[in-house]
């Protein structure tokens, strides 16, 4: 009997590592995009401030 459940872990193993390693590498992304965004940002609004224009904020939306 324990070895069909060394069989059973070694078969769903892959999977698991597989669906880790997605997630860990998925989440990573998406954080990196929202800091660069961040930044991007914040360097636009100082770059803004710095020629008198309003910030995106109060300007008008293109359509």
């Amino acid at each position: 009997m324990e070895s069909y459940w060394v069989a059973v872990l070694w078969a769903i193993l892959p999977t698991i590592v597989v669906t880790l390693a997605f997630f860990y590498i998925f989440r990573s992304i998406v954080r990196m995009d929202r800091t660069e965004r961040k930044v991007y940002a914040r360097i636009e609004a100082e770059e803004r401030a710095k020629r008198g224009m309003p910030s995106t904020a109060s300007a008008p939306a293109d359509r």
